[in-house]
């Protein structure tokens, strides 16, 4: 499925970014992942804060792409973790690890299913990276987006 399609289906919605928006939410990730990485922080906390990067890297995807969810429908994260390929050229095989991690969420949030010590290193592991390949695609594909006016 497109992003055009998505669109279309009302899972996503036209959305314009702006150098300063995306910094925002760079920042943000950059935050959730040192929250992520304190041994202080429960399991379900440190997995939270590093998910959330996760989200917030895929969203800054769609950012740049022109879109963003439609946070008024179910399934946002899954929509902008699924849309990765397109967005910013992650893989399959890591898009599947990324869906697993959100389903796991799901289960902490929604039935209280405690997180392990094993999912909470995935993580943080799959938030670095993604992280990374972020700023690396963005000041390849979009440097528009990384450029701030002082």
């Amino acid at each position: 499925m497109t992003l055009e399609n998505l669109l279309a289906i009302h899972r996503l919605q036209a959305f314009e970014a702006t150098a300063e928006g995306v910094q925002r939410l760079l920042d943000a990730a950059a935050r959730n992942l040192l929250d992520a990485r304190l041994p202080g922080l429960s399991a379900d906390n440190r997995f939270d804060a590093a998910y959330k990067a996760i989200m917030q890297c895929a969203m800054i995807g769609l950012w740049a792409k022109g879109y963003r969810t439609s946070t008024s429908q179910p399934g946002h994260h899954q929509t902008a973790l699924q849309a990765l390929p397109k967005t910013m050229g992650i893989d399959q095989d890591t898009v599947i690890i990324l869906d697993a991690l959100r389903k796991q969420r799901n289960l902490n949030d929604y039935e209280g299913d405690p997180v392990t010590a094993a999912a909470v290193a995935e993580c943080l592991a799959q938030a670095e990276a993604l992280i990374a390949h972020t700023l690396k695609w963005l000041a390849r594909q979009r440097p528009d987006l990384l450029a701030i006016a002082p």
